[in-house]
């Protein structure tokens, strides 16, 4: 089942210092689709990520999830609905995996019967055996294990869409890929829709549906398949962007 879109329409982001981070943003993410944000360091994309959960609020312009404003909904109850993944995890390290799991279920008042189903489902789903797994705190894991307890967590409420934060980062090159690679697989089995922030146009070009290349202030500069982005640059900024990679 495909999930809903996000759609950003002429959003900015000014700080009080004057600093702009996004100047007029107007992009959509289509249901079900993996979308990359990629660009330098400081173009944005965090910025633009984190707006559609409301981690940072825009200044003006609309963003949708789903048809619905997020502005017009409780900051935390829309959190709780949208899956988050950060390259360093976030993992509450005084707890055990299947505790770190049920973390929104719980606050949202699931029954317990219905928590620990939903735990050990996803803790299986990304390939985590829940009754060695789930007794372990975080430090009993490797780095990709950890990474992996945090996906299962992100999607332990059922979110519509999920925001992904240079999210295999911190995995050495060989989990690194094999985590992308997992990932897709269950993108595509949940029919989830997807808006990652990397810095690494290989990474996009393996796990992208679409491609949103930043410059400096949020300015979207390119959209469209890796391939398209790579083959046909919109510009010179493309072109020396993603000239890095090749």
């Amino acid at each position: 089942m495909d999930h809903g879109g996000i759609t950003f329409s002429h959003v900015r982001k000014e700080y009080p210092d004057g600093t702009v981070a996004v100047e007029d943003l107007t992009l959509e993410v289509r249901p079900g689709e993996i979308m990359c944000l990629v660009g330098p360091s400081g173009c944005g994309k965090s910025t633009t990520l984190r707006m559609v959960n409301r981690l940072v609020e825009p200044t003006s312009g609309t963003i949708t999830v789903d048809g619905a404003d997020v502005m017009s909904q409780p900051a935390v109850e829309l959190r709780r609905s949208i899956g988050y993944v950060i390259q360093h995890v976030g993992l509450l390290p005084h707890r055990r995996v299947a505790d770190n799991v049920a973390t929104v279920p719980s606050l949202m008042k699931w029954p317990k019967e219905r928590t620990a189903a939903r735990v050990d489902e996803l803790l299986s789903l990304v390939g985590l055996e829940p009754d060695v797994h789930g007794v372990r705190y975080p430090h009993e894991l490797s780095g990709g294990q950890r990474q992996r307890v945090g996906v299962a967590r992100a999607l332990a409420a059922e979110p519509p869409v999920m925001l992904m934060d240079e999210p295999f980062g911190a995995v050495d090159p060989q989990g690194r890929r094999r985590l992308q690679q997992e990932f897709m697989q269950l993108q595509r089995q949940l029919g989830l829709t997807v808006v990652m922030v990397t810095h690494d146009m290989r990474e996009a070009a393996l796990m992208a549906d679409r491609v949103a290349v930043f410059s400096t202030g949020g300015v979207l500069e390119q959209l469209g398949s890796a391939e398209e982005v790579s083959e046909s640059p919109a510009n010179e900024f493309v072109a020396d962007f993603v000239s890095d990679f090749s």
